[in-house]
């Protein structure tokens, strides 16, 4: 790859419109023009140009898990996730004790900091640390495991936002649990994303913690109360709130189609982010697996927790990769720009990095997903090195 390069296929998508017979120019790893294609370039045909996918909140895939923070199982996980698409991924974190999820942190973030996956020289683009737990509903624990679940105290809570210092992201908080709404306030203060999810919340009490300063609904409909016209719960508060950013597991089991397309037309594009939750089964055989301590099975593409009986177990997360979900809602008829920016340009804004990736826009990192006519991915591009799939033939 030279450091230059031209992107030209029949449609390209950014945050304006889709620009038809449009090009992509490439110069030092970041984008310097997107404009119609010049006469006499070659277009890679019936292709669409996305900008690389933005996955905030994805436990791990190919056969390795980021729950614990191991360096080498992050970096092996966004590798496969990048080979459909992400460029950009948060490392989120199961409910664990708080002393061992302070340590995974500290150990993750201290290879960050050293450039361990910064996205240059090949290397996957891990953006920090999304703790989702333990600080949870008992209630609607889901996949996570309930013995380790507490109540947030300013210790606590101090204790996981300094192990993971400036690569902490998000935290998943249930709103109700006491001392909950000051941990918001917390996260919130110290840069990260507060997000309500695994929780049995009201209305209000959802309210106060986007008051607080909670800005993102961690897998909408899922790990909560369902919405009844007298009590609306996490989700309407969610619905109502235009600051807040509804996160949407696309993968045909989480959430019924018509779901996902009334949430992403009540919220539009700046409002949804599409999400795998994926955790490492994800392109791996059906078969037994692990996810925080618990057992996990993977049969027809779900993934649930083992249980004692004959009963299905919850959901526990997913095998979903995001050039699926982005497949999904396409095909539900969501227009293409309010599609990538579920999958990319929302999600960019939720971590802070709106100025470096996440759209198809002059002076952004050179991020793109190249998408053949069935909306499969042809190519992979991340800072500007073809680093997936082939722009040949």
């Amino acid at each position: 790859m030279t450091d230059s390069l031209v992107l030209a296929a029949d449609r390209v998508v950014t945050p304006d419109g889709v620009l038809s017979a449009g090009a992509v120019t490439i110069t030092g790893g970041r984008i310097d023009t997107v404009a119609p294609a010049d006469r006499g370039v070659r277009v890679l045909d019936g292709c669409t140009l996305v900008p690389g996918f933005v996955d905030i909140h994805v436990h791990g895939g190919g056969g390795h898990s980021m729950t614990t923070g191991d360096p080498d199982a992050v970096t092996g996980a966004a590798a496969f996730h990048r080979g459909h698409g992400t460029t950009t991924i948060l490392a989120s974190f199961v409910t664990a004790p708080v002393d061992e999820l302070a340590d995974s942190a500290a150990r993750l973030a201290a290879w960050l900091d050293a450039g361990g996956a910064d996205g240059t020289g090949g290397r996957p683009c891990v953006a920090g640390i999304h703790y989702e737990g333990p600080f949870l509903a008992a209630s609607r624990c889901g996949a996570q495991n309930p013995a380790f679940l507490v109540d947030p105290t300013p210790e606590s809570g101090a204790r996981l936002i300094d192990a993971a210092g400036r690569w902490l992201r998000m935290m998943t908080i249930a709103p109700e649990r006491p001392g909950a709404i000051d941990l918001v306030a917390a996260v919130v203060a110290a840069g990260g994303v507060a997000a309500i999810g695994h929780t049995d919340a009201s209305f209000d009490e959802a309210r106060r913690a986007i008051a607080a300063g909670a800005t993102v609904a961690t897998h909408l409909g899922n790990a909560m109360p369902p919405f009844l016209h007298r009590a609306p719960g996490p989700i309407g508060a969610s619905l109502d709130a235009p600051e807040l950013v509804c996160e949407l597991i696309a993968d045909g089991h989480h959430l019924h189609d018509a779901f996902l397309g009334v949430v992403t037309r009540t919220k539009g594009a700046e409002g949804v982010a599409l999400i795998t939750d994926a955790i490492a089964a994800a392109g791996r055989p059906d078969g037994r697996y692990a996810l925080g301590g618990l057992d996990v099975e993977v049969r027809d593409g779900a993934a649930r927790l083992v249980t004692d009986d004959a009963h299905p177990g919850s959901l526990a997360g997913s095998v979903l990769t995001m050039d699926a979900a982005f497949r999904r809602l396409v095909g539900l008829g969501v227009p293409l720009v309010t599609a990538s920016a579920a999958a990319s340009t929302t999600p960019a804004r939720v971590l802070g990095l709106a100025a470096e990736t996440g759209a198809l826009r002059p002076g952004l990192r050179a991020d793109v997903v190249v998408l053949d006519p069935d909306w499969q991915v042809r190519a992979v591009i991340a800072g500007g090195r073809l680093v997936a799939g082939t722009l040949d033939g």
